[in-house]
């Protein structure tokens, strides 16, 4: 650990504060002072019938439109707060339509994550024109979520990496050119696919926390706001390891990062 400073490893403790904390049905739950599974109950029996569909558009869609207008300014501070007001008020509108908004508001707000992720890597140092970066963009989402696939034996955060990996090196022509073609679209649609299986989850307990009768009217836009900070801490924590992967190489972060305390 003498290798790393120690400032960069305070960063690194803090950055896997957040990557490995529980994710947004505990945090929901936590805030609202009710368990989502109450939610679960409220819901119609074939509710999530499409919902790896409308997951898998959405995060297509959002990782075409995320960084129009951005400039690309490596350490530029992030907007974190614009980006959840932006937000809560898509959640607000779907909440206020109900299911049959997700849809159309799923796409939106996804839309408005990717691109507070994008602005947070920049901060960290990222050029949010470059392939890599996108990726590793889109790949926010796959984070703080449980899945029954996860390996015990090694950190959430990077066994997610890990499994992700394979499907990240290949989808680089698109997130390149901004658009799909017959060649690029297959490995798009692989890692889009890869992501959305974990994303599905996260997207799964929204749903269910806006059903819990005891966040009230404005429960959309208060449970996109949990999901927008959930999602930036994610971001946080996943760019500040690339910046000091870059550093100090890929092999020492891991090391010093699977050898550092996992704090609640």
């Amino acid at each position: 650990m003498d290798q790393i400073s120690d400032a960069d490893l305070k960063a690194l403790q803090n950055a896997k504060n957040l990557l490995e904390n529980p994710g947004v049905a505990v945090k929901v739950t936590n805030l609202i002072g009710a368990p989502i599974e109450k939610g679960f109950e409220l819901l119609p029996e074939d509710w999530n019938k499409n919902i790896g569909d409308v997951v898998k558009t959405a995060l297509l869609k959002a990782s075409d439109m995320a960084t129009f207008t951005m400039k690309d300014i490596p350490g530029e501070e992030s907007s974190n707060i614009w980006h959840k007001l932006g937000v809560a008020i898509t959640g607000g509108i779907g909440g206020f339509f109900g299911l049959p908004a997700l849809a159309v508001e799923l796409p939106i707000s996804t839309s408005i994550m990717l691109r507070s992720i994008a602005d947070i890597a920049r901060s960290e140092g990222e050029s949010i024109s470059d392939a890599d970066t996108k990726q590793a963009c889109l790949t926010v989402f796959a984070l703080g979520g449980e899945s029954v696939d996860d390996d015990c034996a090694e950190s959430t955060y990077y066994a997610v990496r890990t499994a992700l990996a394979k499907s990240v090196a290949t989808a680089s022509e698109f997130l390149v050119n901004k658009k799909l073609t017959e060649e690029s679209a297959p490995v798009l649609v692989k890692l889009i696919a890869a992501i959305a299986e974990r994303f599905s989850i996260q997207i799964t307990e929204k749903v269910a926390a806006q059903a819990v009768p005891a966040i009230g009217a404005a429960g959309g836009a208060f449970i996109n706001t949990i999901f927008m900070d959930h999602f930036q801490d994610m971001a946080k924590g996943h760019f500040t390891v690339r910046r000091l992967e870059r550093k100090y190489g890929d092999e020492l972060v891991r090391s010093v990062y699977d050898g550092l305390p996992k704090l609640g």
